[in-house]
């Protein structure tokens, strides 16, 4: 059991490694809980982390057919992602001012959930990244077939979701010091941010 300790051990550092850098995600997940507070941030980020625990599953348990399939599809997800980002990124750019006071009804925090999941898994390449990255943590050293790589999935998915829920709780302590007004400005900044980063997900693709 010591070498699947480690295993987990290395593949949820992984995971934080994966979900910190700074991205169209990040900055959704940000988004959201400045504009509609934790319960908002922590749909967000469960669902990123549930779609990079999906990609890990695919890489750890070597699903070839899987992973070919979506890398076939790569070009299409993308743009449909990035679309989604554009879509997203304006509305919260021409959005009204939303009161600290207002709570997010729990069906919309199923459609956070739902919307973080769809849009992490236009990035198919993920798959590729993380069985180039296992390979490296020792999974094929463990030996220990299904159960090293379920060990590795959770992983990673603890990993992610730890990143996630320490971020959500950064922004909403800095979310409680700021009025409406300045809470307003910064969420249409960042709405501006991930259209951005839409645009040149799909410029990218179609290069």
């Amino acid at each position: 059991m010591g070498g699947l300790a480690g295993l987990f051990a290395r593949c949820f550092v992984i995971g934080i490694a994966v979900a910190a850098p700074v991205g169209a995600m990040a900055v959704l997940c940000v988004q959201r809980t400045l504009r509609e507070g934790l319960r908002a941030g922590l749909a967000t980020g469960l669902g990123i982390a549930t779609s990079d625990g999906l990609y890990a599953s695919a890489a750890a348990f070597g699903l070839t057919a899987v992973s070919h399939a979506l890398a076939g599809l790569s070009v299409p997800l993308r743009l449909a992602g990035g679309a989604a980002l554009v879509a997203i990124g304006m509305r919260a750019v021409l959005a009204a001012p939303r009161s600290l006071d207002v709570r997010p009804a729990p069906r919309q925090a199923r459609g956070h959930y739902l919307s973080a999941v769809a849009l992490t898994l236009t990035n198919p390449m993920t798959i590729m990244a993380f069985a180039a990255v296992f390979a490296t943590a020792g999974l094929a050293a463990v030996g220990s077939g299904a159960l090293g790589a379920g060990v590795a999935t959770a992983g990673v998915a603890s990993g992610s979701l730890a990143w996630w829920i320490a971020l959500v709780a950064v922004v909403s302590l800095v979310r409680s010091r700021v009025d409406d007004r300045a809470l307003g400005l910064v969420s249409r900044v960042s709405g501006a941010t991930i259209a951005a980063f839409g645009v040149v997900a799909a410029v990218s693709v179609l290069r």
